[in-house]
């Protein structure tokens, strides 16, 4: 049995210690907007925040999750419902194709946004390595700024 604290919430999960954490929030948590893409840590679809750091939940075991504050999709809007400025320029940009990349493109965006609250297109470059198979890199950069400056 793990504790763990995701989206604000103290939730048990009984999975194995070494159980990705990606299937825990998913299965056993039921929070289906972390996705599941390379199981690898590469193309970024599960990326969550731990303590407020953008991490690829697939490559991360619940053992060591244990302890500290997960957020995921679900938990990045208001309590109010109110969106993040991420998903907000999102929406605005029409960044979204298929959409499956796009929980974890914006996971990613607001730790850059965190880290950096103008970034340049280098460093959006450098820092957003997610992969869209649907293209919309134009967009998501459009979004990106849209942010920053909202």
């Amino acid at each position: 049995m793990a504790n763990l604290t995701i989206n604000g919430k103290s939730i048990s999960v009984d999975v194995e210690d070494d159980t990705p954490l990606l299937w825990a929030i998913r299965e056993n948590v039921g929070l289906t907007g972390t996705k599941y893409g390379c199981g690898i840590a590469q193309c970024g679809a599960c990326t969550i925040h731990i303590d407020g750091v953008a991490m690829r939940s697939c490559g991360i075991s619940v053992k060591e999750a244990a302890g500290k504050q997960i957020t995921t999709i679900e938990g990045l809007a208001a309590a109010n419902g109110a969106l993040h400025k991420v998903q907000q320029a999102w929406v605005a940009s029409d960044v979204p194709q298929c959409g499956y990349c796009q929980s974890g493109m914006i996971m990613a965006v607001v730790s850059l946004l965190k880290e950096k609250p103008k970034p340049t297109d280098q460093d959006i470059n450098e820092a957003i390595t997610n992969i869209c198979r649907c293209g919309t890199f134009q967009q998501v950069r459009e979004a990106i700024h849209a942010a920053a400056n909202a």
